[in-house]
């Protein structure tokens, strides 16, 4: 799915109850990413919200998986659970390696239930990021009084998608009119 693919996901989700608060979120790389990608991002923080206010912290990781299944495909958005990838390795490719969900096919999402998120939980996300080529990873750990003290947003440099974005769109030149000299 590309850029415009997330566009007609975010514009489906926005159709359904509106769930999105704001939030202080550790942003990374802001604006780096298409509208339909931030909007999209955007209604899966509002349902981890809605996950977190209804289960509160203490729960099993599975759980949370649930419920925020139910609650994106009540949004209206595309999620895939335990969707394997392929990690490249020298001239052979390694298999095994899973992702928690995967949502509108280009937004990855790590559920967490643990006492803090350790750097180790961002740089495995960045490493599926960079593997499946996602552009954008999000991180929640639900095992937080406050579930905006337990996300994380993991920006993936490498994507195409990210790399297109950033791309200035070049300005065609004019060439410049001769001058014209007065005279004889």
């Amino acid at each position: 799915m590309n850029a415009e693919g997330a566009e007609e996901n975010a514009k489906d989700a926005k159709g359904s109850k509106e769930r999105t608060r704001s939030v202080s979120v550790e942003l990374v790389g802001k604006n780096d990413l298409p509208r339909g990608i931030e909007v999209m991002s955007h209604h899966i923080i509002g349902c981890a919200m809605e996950v977190h206010t209804h289960l509160g912290p203490g729960l099993l990781e599975r759980l949370y998986e649930d419920a925020m299944e139910y609650e994106l495909r009540r949004a209206g958005l595309r999620v895939e659970r335990q969707v394997e990838i392929t990690v490249p390795y020298k001239d052979t490719i390694l298999r095994g390696q899973r992702l928690d969900m995967l949502v509108g096919r280009l937004i990855v999402v790590e559920l967490k239930s643990v006492a803090q998120i350790a750097d180790v939980h961002k740089a495995q996300l960045l490493s599926y990021l960079r593997a499946g080529g996602f552009p954008l990873g999000l991180l929640f750990n639900f095992n937080v009084a406050s579930l905006r003290h337990g996300m994380r947003r993991v920006l993936n440099e490498r994507s195409t998608i990210v790399q297109d974005h950033r791309s200035p769109v070049p300005t065609p030149s004019i060439p410049s009119r001769p001058s014209r000299s007065r005279g004889g």
